[in-house]
């Protein structure tokens, strides 16, 4: 989210299951989601956004309780649960114009 640009909420998702990669469920709004913040809880999580699905050993890592905001494409990034009991709770946006 550009601190300068205000945003438009468009929804929220909170994924429970993240024993395997996972992606997010954009929500069909209008207008569309172009960013999200995202917050694990629970157990830390990793995520890759190149295509290629994280390991619980390999990707990015997103400690418990950070805000992470990510602004590129919604439908490649994807998670997993680093050790068992990871959440991600999501909150999406959109530019307001």
């Amino acid at each position: 989210m550009d601190s300068s640009t205000r945003s438009v909420p468009c929804g929220f998702q909170q994924i429970t299951d993240l024993s395997a990669a996972v992606g997010l469920t954009v929500p069909d709004t209008n207008p569309k989601a172009t960013c999200a913040l995202i917050i694990p809880a629970g157990q830390p999580v990793l995520f890759r956004d190149d295509g290629v699905d994280p390991t619980n050993a390999i990707g990015m890592l997103l400690p418990v309780g950070i805000e992470f905001v990510y602004n590129g494409d919604l439908s490649a990034i994807r998670f997993i649960e680093s050790t068992s009991g990871g959440i991600l709770n999501v909150s999406f946006y959109a530019n307001a114009g």
